[in-house]
């Protein structure tokens, strides 16, 4: 059984790869293991380049299974680190909360402010009713 925290950890970084914060995930990654696992940090610094490219392969191609696998090889990586220094899993944790998941709300927060591909609505109304559509926040006051 995986660490929870490995698992969520791996999970959040392959998820920072496919988006515009992954420069940041990555520094913040290769940062935190070079001052756990100083030996370790090219390494890693070169697995997350080639993951990213992994996952864009697997997002553009819509192939979930790919991206778990990318996954997958994220939680062994840290499970390998975490056997080596059980004393690792709160710098861990640290990394996950304090920097890998304040970028993926960026990012989410981002995407809720961005304007989304053109809708088409039709409606039709008869008699006496009324039509309300919106593609986003609508406010209706009626006197």
């Amino acid at each position: 059984m995986m660490d929870p925290i490995t698992s969520a950890t791996a999970t959040a970084l392959v998820g920072a790869m496919a988006t515009d914060v992954w420069q940041q995930a990555r520094t913040a990654v290769v940062a935190w293991c070079r001052r756990s696992r100083p030996e370790a940090a090219e390494l890693v610094d070169t697995a997350f380049t080639e993951s990213r490219e992994r996952v864009l392969t697997a997002r553009g191609a819509r192939d979930e299974r790919g991206e778990a696998l990318v996954v997958a090889d994220w939680q062994l990586r840290l499970a390998a680190l975490l056997r080596e220094d059980r004393a690792l899993a709160e710098g861990l944790r640290r990394l996950l909360d304090e920097e890998i998941a304040p970028l993926l709300a960026l990012t989410l927060a981002d995407r809720a402010n961005t304007p989304a591909a053109p809708q088409e609505f039709r409606a039709e109304a008869s008699g006496h009713g009324r039509v309300y559509q919106s593609g986003r926040d609508q406010k209706i006051v009626e006197s």
